[in-house]
């Protein structure tokens, strides 16, 4: 059974950088993670959506993988890799690789998509993953994305489950069953803000951290958010948190991770914007919409 995770704080999964030449670019990469976590980062997350794992070749992948071990072992971060498939067999193989990277602490593993199990058979799926994994499991719950919603009951049951850390709740809102989830958390189970709009208020009701793509652009502002609901210091949380959120409206505004990609460049942090088909790089009034709205926030942190 894999090794206990006491997950907490912002983790930020990380695009994944081109050279103009279209290749992976390990150089930047490294500088991202290293930006990240300098800003109170507690862990990145290799091979994310945001990471365009889907359009990454085998040995990308890898390179992916090692270049952000090297970084989380340099410096003492979490290191958590996007993992598993739609069928159970092929999220096993998956992830009996990362035994190959001692530096990772986590999987990230997605509710089963296009098959569309029942709840009994998603519990039955991550529970055989959880006894194969070298590493925890968090379960990533996005149902807009696997077309496969649960309720509290079943994310309950999940988080029972030996070896299953937490779950990236991603649900598009913030519903009876979040509220429900977050009011009856099974002992050692962690739910991570996985909507970056919504961050603020699930940290409110009781979210112990958040794995959100926006965190590239403004790192320690969402470290402070997290520490003033943890805190208590409401009034703060939530003015910083509205502004977080509108933020994050703006880097979603085309299809992640277009936008974040497109500041990240503008500000001279990677050396393209470029994104792999089916993705089209974002637009120059989306990347405009979401500087102006990073800038207003680096001026509010500025004024005393």
């Amino acid at each position: 059974m894999a090794q206990d995770l006491s997950l907490h704080g912002i983790h930020v999964p990380l695009v994944t950088p081109f050279t103009a030449a279209g290749a992976v670019d390990p150089g930047a990469l490294e500088a991202l993670a290293h930006q990240v976590l300098d800003e109170g980062a507690d862990g990145i997350v290799a091979l994310g959506t945001t990471g365009e794992a889907a359009t990454l070749d085998g040995a990308e992948r890898d390179l992916v993988v090692d270049v952000c071990a090297r970084a989380c072992r340099e410096r003492g971060a979490v290191l958590t890799v996007g993992a598993g498939a739609s069928g159970t067999r092929a999220s096993e193989a998956a992830l009996e690789r990362l035994a190959r990277w001692p530096q990772a602490r986590a999987a990230l593993v997605a509710v089963p998509s296009f098959l569309r199990p029942s709840a009994a058979g998603v519990v039955a799926h991550f529970t055989r993953l959880a006894q194969v994994s070298p590493v925890p499991l968090i379960v990533y719950h996005i149902p807009y994305r696997t077309g496969q919603p649960l309720d509290a009951a079943a994310l309950r049951a999940l988080g029972e489950l030996p070896g299953v850390a937490g779950v990236k709740h991603a649900v598009g809102g913030i519903d009876q069953d979040t509220v429900a989830l977050l009011g009856d958390l099974p002992d050692g189970f962690a739910v991570m803000a996985g909507d970056d709009a919504y961050a603020s208020p699930l940290l409110a009701l009781g979210a112990a951290g958040a794995i959100l793509a926006s965190a590239h652009l403004a790192t320690a502002r969402f470290v402070e958010l997290a520490a003033a609901w943890r805190a208590g210091e409401a009034a703060r949380a939530r003015e910083l948190g509205h502004a977080l959120a509108r933020l994050s409206a703006a880097a979603f505004a085309e299809p992640n991770p277009v936008v974040i990609k497109g500041v990240l460049h503008a500000r001279g942090r990677i050396p393209t914007p470029d994104v792999r088909l089916p993705l089209l790089p974002a637009s120059g009034a989306a990347v405009r919409a979401a500087l102006d709205q990073l800038e207003q926030l680096e001026q509010a942190a500025k004024t005393p």
